[in-house]
């Protein structure tokens, strides 16, 4: 294979783009679904597709935040109002938010490991295509991926899961590079 130069130059200056920093516009409809079929070109053992996409768009960022206000409060009546108006914006400001959920179920050939691996490579893929098209990108989960209530409340169903929510945007700012782990020093050979 040619070494491919711009995309090794992108992954190795690959950024993330916090919520807080993302507007409008967001993706177009044809843009939306091009990054979705992105997203799902990943490895996938058994070509389960273990994943699905919930999509908060529009007004529904508005009211998912009211629902996850009012399932805080309920949760922590100790917190302060400033406290639980955190909630409201939860899928502000960026335009658009992807959940991105694990299907992983039981299988006779392929572990729930591989499912849930395969799933959070469709999120880091679907971080790549916002990027490829312009738009920056945020991988979050938050209290709310893993509480069964509010998880239901944003679309899960039984016995799934959800691995991120991505908010997509056009980027305001660009943000500094941070310290990256040393390689080296995460690696070691094995010698038997």
């Amino acid at each position: 294979m040619t070494v491919n130069t711009a995309l090794r130059d992108y992954l190795r200056s690959r950024r993330t783009v916090t919520a807080p920093f993302l507007a409008e516009p967001g993706p177009t409809q044809d843009q939306l679904a091009e990054l979705l079929t992105i997203a799902c070109r990943v490895p996938d053992h058994g070509k389960l597709a273990p994943w699905r996409f919930v999509i908060f768009a529009g007004t529904a960022r508005e009211k998912v935040g009211q629902h996850l206000y009012d399932i805080a409060q309920r949760k922590w009546p100790e917190r302060t109002e400033e406290q639980l108006a955190v909630e409201r914006n939860q899928f502000l400001p960026a335009p658009l938010t992807v959940g991105v959920i694990s299907t992983a179920a039981p299988h006779v050939k392929i572990p729930e490991f591989e499912q849930l691996l395969a799933a959070g490579n469709v999120a880091f893929n679907l971080c790549h295509a916002a990027n490829a098209l312009g738009f920056g990108a945020h991988w979050v989960t938050r209290w709310f991926a893993y509480d069964d209530e509010a998880a239901a409340m944003l679309g899960a169903r039984e016995g799934e899961r959800f691995v991120a929510f991505v908010h997509i945007g056009t980027p305001q700012t660009r943000l500094e590079d941070r310290d990256r782990p040393d390689p080296q020093a995460l690696t070691t050979y094995w010698e038997g």
